[in-house]
């Protein structure tokens, strides 16, 4: 395994944490992997963002992506909508909204974020439900088809009939 700089330098591994490259604010874009490593996303992510249509980039004339600074925060905005577990096309739906595509402001995202409080919450009871029906399961260990409400929640395969029916599913 190749070692790295810092660590061949004999630097501190906290201190590597937190050394990130700055880029002097006289620097309007930023190469890729400035852009990675500043955004902490991998390239290939960044790719795939760029290919959905969630940020964007210029090509210089020697055909090499340059982005402008101010998509980091557009980046910023897309994971933290990730890590509640908005999907990429919604994500996308809310960036679009924006006036001329430009990068989102903090009453931009509690804006935006606003309407996913609804989905959120929904989700909160979902998964509390899921617990709860868990509970019940581990309680009794049956795993009964007719009686678990995580296998077959209210019975429905006994309202097909007798037998496997996940098994045979065109018997039905």
């Amino acid at each position: 395994m190749a070692m790295s700089v810092e660590r061949r330098r004999g630097v501190p591994a906290d201190s590597r944490m937190a050394a990130v490259p700055q880029i002097p604010w006289s620097t309007k874009e930023i190469s890729i992997g400035q852009f990675a490593e500043r955004s902490g996303v991998s390239v290939s992510a960044l790719h795939f963002y760029e290919a959905k249509g969630l940020i964007r980039s210029r090509r210089t004339p020697g055909n090499q992506r340059r982005y402008a600074r101010e998509e980091l925060r557009r980046v910023a905005f897309i994971r933290a909508a990730q890590r509640l577990g908005i999907a990429l096309g919604a994500i996308k739906e809310m960036l679009d909204q924006l006036p001329e595509e430009r990068t989102p402001t903090r009453d931009d995202w509690a804006r935006l974020s606003s309407s996913w409080q609804a989905l959120l919450d929904e989700r909160i009871q979902q998964m509390q439900r899921l617990r709860n029906a868990l509970t019940e399961c581990v309680g009794c260990g049956c795993l009964s088809m007719s009686r678990c409400t995580l296998v077959n929640p209210d019975d429905r395969d006994g309202l097909r009939g007798a037998g496997p029916q996940r098994l045979y599913p065109d018997r039905a």
